[in-house]
C-alpha cells in the first residue's frame, strides 16, 4: 500500500464520495467546456487538499454536508489558480500531463479557471456556507499577494528570510491552512480546535513550498537531475537566501550579479549552486523544513488519538519526504 492510500484510509468512504459530488459541481452546459473538465478529471493529482479537509473535520469532529462543500469549494479554486499559473508561466506541463494551456491556449484556459471560480462561489452561497467561503476567499487573497510579492522580490532582487517566510506563509501556507481550518470548522468543533487545525496547516503548507523549493538542488523523481527553474526564474529561496546571509561581501555580489542576469549559462547556475551548497543551505533548508513539520504534528497532541490524526502525521511526513 502506497503512502497515499496509507493517509487516505479513515477518509477512503468520503474521498469515494467526493469523486462523483466534485465531478457533478463542475459539470457545465458548454460542450467545450465539459470536454476540458474531462480531460481535468483524468489528470487529477493525489487531492491531498480534500484529504486534509475531511482528516482535519474528522480528528476535531465529525464529517457533515459542511465538509463536503469545504472540500469542492478548496479543490474548485486551487484547480481554477493552477490553470491561471500555467497560462502566467506559459508552463506546458502540469502533473507530467499536457496543461489547459498547452492544449487549448490562454483565452480558454483563462475562461476554465474563471469558471471554476465562478462554480466554487455560487456553490457555498447556494448552500449557505458563508463562513467557508470567508475562509477560502482569504486564502486566495494571500495566494495572490504572496505571488506578487515574489514577483516584486525578484525583480528586485532583495528578500531575506523574513521575507521568504512571509511570502510562503501567503503562497502556499494560506491554502493549506483553509483547507485545515474548513475541514474542522465543517465538523463543529470549538473556536480552538478551528485555530490549532488553521495553524497545523499553516506549518505544513510552508513545510511543504520549501520541500518544493528544495527540488531545485536535490536528485528528484525518475529522471533525477535538478531542473534549477528557480534558480533560472530569478525566485530568491531559502537555500540561496541562507547562503547569501553566510557569504563574503564579495561572494553576495557574485551571487546576486549572477541571479539578475535573465538568461544564465550553465556555468552561472553551477556557480550558484557551488555557494548553495559551500556555505550549507540545502541542509540548513532541510532542517528548517523539519522544524516546522514538528511544530505542527506537535498541534496534533491537543487532539484524542484517531485513525484520522495518524494519518496527518503520516502526511507531515509524506510532505517533506515526497520526492516530487
Amino acid at each position: 500500500m502506497s503512502a497515499i492510500d496509507q493517509i487516505k484510509a479513515p477518509i477512503k468512504e468520503e474521498m469515494e464520495r467526493f469523486a462523483p459530488y466534485f465531478k457533478e459541481m463542475m459539470r457545465s452546459s458548454n460542450r467545450m467546456l465539459n470536454f476540458v473538465i474531462s480531460y481535468l478529471l483524468r489528470t487529477k493529482g493525489k487531492q491531498l487538499r480534500p484529504m486534509l479537509v475531511f482528516l482535519s473535520c474528522k480528528v476535531s469532529g465529525r464529517v457533515t454536508d459542511s465538509t463536503m462543500v469545504a472540500a469542492s469549494l478548496i479543490e474548485l479554486l486551487h484547480t481554477a489558480t493552477l490553470i491561471h499559473d500555467d497560462v502566467v508561466d506559459e508552463s506546458f506541463y502540469r502533473r507530467g500531463f499536457f496543461s489547459i494551456f498547452a492544449l487549448w491556449k490562454a483565452k480558454i484556459a483563462v475562461l476554465t479557471g474563471d469558471y471554476f471560480l465562478a462554480k466554487g462561489l455560487l456553490h457555498s452561497l447556494d448552500t449557505n456556507e458563508t463562513q467557508i467561503l470567508r475562509i477560502v476567499s482569504q486564502a486566495v487573497r494571500e495566494m495572490s499577494e504572496g505571488e506578487l510579492e515574489q514577483l516584486e522580490k525578484a525583480n528586485r532582487l532583495n528578500i531575506n528570510e523574513e521575507s521568504y517566510y512571509d511570502i510562503i506563509r501567503k503562497k502556499t501556507g494560506a491554502l493549506i491552512s483553509a483547507c485545515c481550518e474548513a475541514g474542522a470548522y465543517s465538523s463543529g468543533a470549538d473556536k480552538d480546535a478551528v485555530a490549532t487545525m488553521k495553524d497545523f496547516g499553516m506549518l505544513i503548507g510552508m513545510a511543504f513550498q520549501i520541500k518544493d523549493d528544495l527540488f531545485d538542488y536535490q536528485k528528484t523523481g525518475l529522471i533525477g537531475k535538478p531542473k534549477y527553474n528557480d534558480i533560472q526564474e530569478r525566485k530568491l529561496t531559502l537555500p540561496v537566501i541562507h547562503a547569501v546571509s553566510k557569504a563574503t561581501f564579495v561572494e553576495r555580489k557574485s551571487i546576486m550579479r549572477i541571479f539578475g542576469k535573465k538568461s544564465k549559462s550553465s556555468a552561472d547556475i553551477n556557480k550558484i549552486v557551488e555557494y548553495v551548497h559551500q556555505y550549507n543551505g540545502v541542509e540548513y533548508s532541510v532542517n528548517k523544513m523539519e522544524e516546522l513539520k514538528n511544530q505542527a504534528v506537535a498541534l496534533l497532541d491537543k487532539f484524542p488519538d484517531s485513525e484520522a490524526k495518524k494519518s496527518l502525521i503520516m502526511l507531515a511526513d509524506y510532505v517533506v519526504n515526497r520526492d516530487k
